[in-house]
């Protein structure tokens, strides 16, 4: 297997980086570990920066 230090999320459809997001949220809130709320905050602080908007905004664009 090759190994790799970057993914690409070009090719992820916005329902399923929402779908990511929501599972992340709901992970956390259902076993209290921060691991999932830290990764779906990275995750929406780096998607935020590269689009620059806030995180209501990309919330709504990947909602809509």
């Amino acid at each position: 297997m090759e190994t790799f230090n970057e993914l690409s999320i070009e090719n992820i459809s916005k329902r399923d980086l929402l779908l990511i997001l929501k599972s992340l949220e709901f992970t956390y809130e259902n076993t209290k570990l921060d691991e999932f709320s830290s990764l779906r905050k990275n995750i929406l602080e780096e998607l935020c920066f590269l689009t620059n908007s806030t995180q209501d905004e990309f919330l709504q664009f990947l909602e809509k």
